[in-house]
């Protein structure tokens, strides 16, 4: 990457939609710690942009990160806490507001003519999240816009002052409650920093597969896949990199999908890769058994897979690389803004490997969101059946039963799950869900098959809408749809006679029941 936009992340819940925003902008950007800045500006990067905080300017613990070598060097755009900080460093006055804003506001532009606000239209909505007011700016800077509220909504510093301009807003550009707020971060990126390079999937693609051959110097690499979208991305861009020497297994855990582990390795076989499929269901099934507690269930499987990979691995002596579908949020999420002494962690799909396999981490997805993934994927022309597939949890099945794990449940809800697929995609409805599954009840009720009373189990349909899953609403199926679903499961699962639909967000109920 030639060029980037550096990140400096005080702790905000927004600042993972920053780097989004600017991505979608084709900018590449990368988001650090506030106490990990710099004391040299990288050659690639272009801008600078402050987050903003659930801490204030005026506490004794305030962030404060040392701009002295960057002020005047690269253009700096403060958001929100960012945009305090730069009042407040610079000889501004910053104070507590009297009440918290907090909601929708309307911009007032006092410098329509000034390049920050190129476009953008007098009222014009934004999205107000602060404690903090801005009562008086520094020498050197002037006011670009305010609100009913306050005073100060955007300012940016005079022409000549600085060598490099700092823009500052009050407000959350990033949010889409901000209705402008891609143009403002447009007119900053593209207008006043400049920034030209496009990136885009094919130049992420090229780049990375460059840097994979640079980081594994012709030596072997072993992925486990799971048949989901990160796993299957970034075994072929190792692939396209190094071909022969990536080394793919894919488990069949006895708690996949119905019919999953053949149509995921027959589309492996069609994008060309090759994968050694291991049928380890019974021994799943085993170490399961009488298990009934979410977490211990998670542990055992974690526990198996790692037995299952240490042979696999056996297999390959000459392999010195483990390859992961890391992505950005997992590197994000490992990061702490509250300390020097944090450092980014791998999330290891794995979960632990034993230290004597001596293998090195490859992780070509790990600057990626969900999205650029499935992007990537598409350029690599992965089909739209491994691409376009709902999420599914690691541990798979076994926590979608609610209850000790056999081999008769796993084929049961299997069954369910497969008629719930089916109608919603006959019906055209799988595409608008983000993600649906069928969840098995150890609730035996009374029910009315043919001319006999049935006490039987039951099954809960979960399906629900969201963007990254942190969040999500409960999907809005028709009636009709879901009374077909009902009447096929009932009518064509032995052991089931009561459908029910889950109605719940996320928060406070999870996606998954365990």
């Amino acid at each position: 990457m030639k060029e980037k936009v550096l990140i400096l992340d005080f702790g905000a819940q927004y600042t993972q939609l920053i780097a989004r925003r600017v991505r979608e902008l084709e900018i590449f950007s990368e988001i650090i710690p506030y106490h990990a800045l710099p004391a040299e500006i990288p050659s690639d990067v272009k801008a600078l942009i402050l987050s903003g905080s659930p801490f204030s300017v005026r506490d004794a613990n305030a962030l404060r990160p040392d701009l002295s070598a960057w002020v005047g060097k690269v253009p700096i755009l403060g958001i929100c806490y960012g945009a305090q900080y730069i009042a407040d460093t610079f000889g501004g006055s910053v104070a507590r507001s009297d009440k918290r804003e907090y909601g929708k506001a309307r911009l007032q532009v006092l410098r329509p003519e000034h390049p920050f606000f190129s476009g953008i239209p007098q009222g014009s909505q934004v999205w107000m999240s602060h404690g903090d007011t801005i009562l008086e700016l520094p020498e050197g800077f002037e006011l670009l816009a305010e609100t009913d509220s306050i005073p100060v909504a955007a300012y940016a510093s005079l022409p000549g002052h600085f060598d490099k301009m700092i823009c500052c807003v009050q407000y959350h550009p990033e949010v889409t409650h901000s209705l402008d707020g891609h143009l403002l971060l447009s007119n900053f990126l593209r207008g006043i920093a400049g920034l030209k390079e496009r990136w885009t999937p094919d130049l992420f693609i090229e780049e990375s597969v460059q840097t994979i051959k640079q980081q594994t110097q012709g030596e072997e690499v072993l992925m486990a896949l799971s048949g989901g979208v990160d796993s299957t991305v970034g075994a072929l861009l190792l692939h396209k990199a190094i071909g022969d020497k990536l080394h793919c297994f894919f488990i069949d855990n006895g708690l996949l999908r119905k019919n999953e582990f053949q149509l995921v390795m027959d589309k492996y076989a069609e994008m060309g890769l090759k994968v050694h499929g291991i049928d380890a269901r019974q021994k799943f099934w085993d170490g399961l058994a009488g298990i009934t507690d979410p977490e211990l269930k998670r542990k055992a499987i974690g526990r198996m897979f790692i037995e299952v990979f240490e042979e696999e691995a056996h297999a390959y002596p000459a392999v010195k690389w483990l390859g992961q579908g890391t992505i950005y949020p997992d590197v994000i999420e490992s990061i702490s803004v509250h300390g020097p002494s944090a450092t980014i962690k791998s999330h290891h799909n794995v979960g632990g490997l034993p230290d004597h396999l001596k293998l090195k981490i490859v992780e070509p997805l790990r600057m990626l969101f969900k999205d650029e993934v499935r992007k990537v994927g598409d350029a690599l022309g992965i089909p739209a059946e491994i691409l376009g597939r709902h999420p599914f949890p690691g541990p798979g099945l076994a926590i979608r039963i609610i209850s000790d794990v056999t081999p008769e449940k796993v084929a049961t809800l299997q069954e369910a799950d497969a008629i719930y697929t089916d109608i919603l995609r006959k019906h055209g409805w799988y595409d608008k869900i983000w993600q649906s599954g069928a969840i098995f009840l150890p609730i035996l009720s009374v029910g009315v098959m043919g001319d006999e009373r049935s006490y039987e189990n039951a099954i809960a349909l979960r399906a629900v809408n969201s963007v990254d899953g942190m969040t999500a609403e409960w999907s809005k199926i028709p009636h009709e749809i879901l009374a077909e679903i009902s009447s096929e499961i009932i009518n064509k699962v032995k052991g089931i006679n009561r459908v029910v639909y889950d109605i719940s967000t996320k928060p406070p109920a999870t996606i998954e029941w365990e």
